[in-house]
């Protein structure tokens, strides 16, 4: 066995010999060769030339820092919170396990979301960012106008007591004007608000459901059936009251009209 495993790598190191010369041979030809580069092609950084050069620029700073904030600004400033929590608690009181799946629930959260947020939207559009781009107002002055629309909306979403709580921790005063609070404490009051809300409707989405659930348990026990689970009974029970009411609309509707 030992002599036919020395032989084995005699002959492979011999095969290797042989071989060597034509492996190395393309490989040196192919980096002899050189790959031509064209002399007018380079990368670098050169002042706009043109005032139409910095605003396209300004445009495009201005779109990739959406697009990283876009996370945070959908989820802390925006109705997607309560919307979403909502359709959550609804799909667990309705025991349908990932029917309908997390994808259709936060396409339809999405959606909602812009249309609830569009006059926002184009407030700040209209007053602040295209004005800007033109040149009739100062970075500042956009800024603080932009933001006015969406602290009124945040302002319009949130408790007194929650805005008073952050107020006191940060140990600022308290303004005179709603208007002039700070945005870093404006934020996590505008969201304790809407969890708050949306938990409070989870609730209420949770009574007719666990009466039905109730009521199956019931019958079951004083029929002797207690090997049936009462969940798989109970299903088709809730989602025939869930048809009948039109409750997506009846949902949609109310979470809407929270925020006119």
């Amino acid at each position: 066995m030992e002599n036919r495993k020395c032989k084995g790598k005699e002959a492979a190191f011999l095969l290797l010999i042989v071989l060597l010369p034509f492996i190395v041979q393309p490989a040196a030809h192919a980096a002899s060769k050189t790959i031509p580069i064209s002399p007018d092609w380079e990368i670098g950084l050169h002042p706009p030339k043109e005032p139409k050069q910095l605003v396209d620029s300004i445009r495009l700073l201005i779109a990739l820092s959406i697009l990283t904030l876009a996370p945070s600004i959908l989820t802390l400033l925006t109705s997607f919170t309560r919307i979403i929590v909502v359709f959550s608690l609804l799909r667990s009181a309705l025991a349908t396990q990932q029917t309908p799946p997390n994808q259709v629930l936060i396409g339809l959260a999405l959606f909602l979301t812009f249309f609830i947020m569009s006059p926002v939207v184009n407030q700040i559009m209209n007053q602040a960012v295209n004005p800007y781009l033109d040149g009739a107002i100062t970075q500042d002055e956009a800024i603080r106008t932009g933001t006015k629309p969406v602290k009124e909306f945040l302002l319009r979403q949130t408790r007194e007591k929650d805005l008073a709580l952050f107020v006191d921790i940060s140990g600022e005063k308290m303004p005179k004007d709603r208007m002039d609070v700070s945005m870093t404490t404006l934020i996590p009051a505008f969201v304790i608000s809407e969890l708050k809300t949306a938990f409070t409707i989870g609730f209420l989405l949770y009574i007719p459901f666990i009466v039905i659930d109730m009521v199956v348990s019931g019958i079951l026990m004083s029929m002797g059936m207690f090997m049936l689970p009462p969940a798989a009974i109970s299903l088709p029970f809730k989602l025939l009251l869930f048809i009948l009411v039109d409750g997506w609309h009846l949902i949609v509707k109310s979470l809407v009209e929270g925020f006119l």
